[in-house]
């Protein structure tokens, strides 16, 4: 069922809350274990919240937006009371003492908290491989990733095990594994959601969306999610509201995301949507982001920069699981994050301590903060002549489980088409396209900053006339 149908069947008293809150959680409870898509399943305060709504519907009241929908949760975001693991053994047993700003949102709209999903550790993959409470499986075809970094919320969607998700998106982390398991994906601006309560990836990377079935129950979620918050500086205190008005779409197709690399299954799907875009009014023009075949190389040296700073409080001391051997503080710091780090995490601290070293700072870091300027200059001009950039999500299907660990940088490229929306904080959202044979293709529609209304009535528009 949509968002809206589990809020009118709950009102109707066509079923109660518990008893759809206790059919997800059989349905996990059978299935979960061929898919890995959950850390934690919050059966207990899922059931009690359900029981809070039941007694809201019986006595007559206002139910809220979100009553009793079945929210499945990235587990790098806290809800209090909940392991909060990252998907790392330095963190197996921390438990959040509170609510992330997109909790305490989600719980106030009356939303159902009914686990905490896998993901690669500490948000680090492209793939569900690297989690160190073993890989997720795609539910489209259990040989195949489902996608990452959000693998776990991702599968658990597909798979039936809730009616929305949320995970974060530092470079694609949303919008890739919804392309792989068929959903809808929003990376939203950033600032356009409140970080407070996510574990920081890269500060400056990284935002909260929604994962959905269908646009409007994105766009449920993330009006529910966004907005100011007094307890993160970056969050922003407006937006536009309102779907763009205008008789002819104006879209742009960047003529380097459709260069050599790309998945000529992917491409057809693409060009298919393009064409259902056009029957539907709206004019394509060809248009160049330059600076966009850079944006790997900037994104792995800033993400691993602004990474191996976040991740330098997990010591055995301050934070994180403790291993005390030796007889030196050193000796606490180096076997806690031998054993508690998994062999991503740990390279990505590397690759960024070095890059921040005094003697490469300038040369790495600078110039890529520098680059990374040039990247949004290319979408501020961009948008100066259209309303709307199309590119693909992915520039391949799903790949299977296993196929890219031995090669780091085949698995940094699947994040090729997604990760310049990052450096440019840009709002960007990934739709089902067209299938190849049952796997999905992911349509990806690119917007101005602060503008996602207007990406969900092109996104909704799509889904009609597809």
């Amino acid at each position: 069922m949509t968002i809206s149908e589990i809020k009118q069947g709950i009102a109707d008293r066509k079923f109660t809350a518990q008893e759809l809150i206790f059919s997800y959680l059989e349905k996990i409870e059978k299935e979960d274990g061929n898919i890995n898509s959950f850390i934690t399943v919050c059966r207990e305060k899922a059931l009690k919240q359900a029981a809070a709504i039941d007694k809201t519907a019986k006595d007559g009241g206002q139910l809220p937006e979100l009553a009793g929908v079945p929210i499945a949760v990235k587990d790098n975001i806290l809800v209090q009371g909940e392991r909060c693991t990252a998907g790392s053994k330095i963190l197996d047993n921390y438990i959040a003492t509170y609510d992330a700003a997109v909790i305490r949102k989600l719980k106030a709209c009356g939303a159902i908290i009914i686990g905490k999903a896998n993901l690669d550790e500490f948000a680090m993959g492209s793939s569900g491989e690297y989690s160190a409470y073993g890989h997720t499986k795609n539910p489209l075809d259990s040989r195949l990733v489902p996608g990452g970094s959000s693998s776990g919320p991702a599968a658990a969607l597909a798979a039936g095990f809730c009616a929305g998700a949320l995970g974060s998106d530092t470079g694609g982390s949303i919008r890739q594994p919804a392309s792989f398991c068929g959903l809808v994906g929003l990376k939203p601006s950033y600032g356009a959601v409140s970080r407070y309560g996510l574990i920081s990836l890269a500060s400056s990377l990284d935002q909260i969306g929604p994962l959905a079935k269908n646009v409007q129950d994105a766009e449920t979620i993330f009006d529910a999610i966004s907005g100011k918050d007094q307890q993160d500086s970056t969050s922003a205190a407006s937006f536009a509201t309102a779907p763009l008005e205008t008789a002819k779409l104006k879209i742009g197709i960047p003529r380097e995301y459709f260069a050599d690399g790309l998945d000529q299954g992917v491409k057809a799907a693409l060009e298919k949507a393009i064409k259902k875009l056009k029957e539907a009014n709206c004019e394509f023009v060809e248009i160049s982001l330059p600076h966009s075949r850079y944006g790997i190389a900037c994104y792995q040296i800033i993400l691993p920069a602004e990474s191996s700073s976040n991740l330098a409080r997990y010591d055995g001391i301050r934070y994180g699981v403790s291993q005390r051997t030796g007889n030196s503080l050193e000796d606490i710091y180096l076997s806690s994050r031998e054993k508690g780090f998994g062999v991503e995490v740990k390279r990505r601290i590397m690759l960024g301590t070095y890059a921040l070293s005094s003697g490469f700072y300038e040369a790495y870091y600078t110039r890529a903060q520098k680059v990374r300027r040039l990247i949004k200059d290319d979408f501020t001009k961009a948008f100066l002549e259209v309303d709307f950039i199309i590119t693909p999500t992915s520039p391949t299907l799903p790949f299977r489980i296993g196929e890219r660990q031995e090669n780091p940088l085949a698995m940094y490229l699947s994040d090729l088409y997604t990760v310049s929306a990052n450096l440019a904080g840009v709002p960007a959202i990934s739709i089902p396209c067209y299938n190849v044979g049952k796997l999905s293709v992911g349509l990806q529609i690119i917007g101005r900053p602060f503008r996602e209304k207007e990406i969900f009535s092109l996104a909704k528009l799509f889904e009609k006339i597809k």
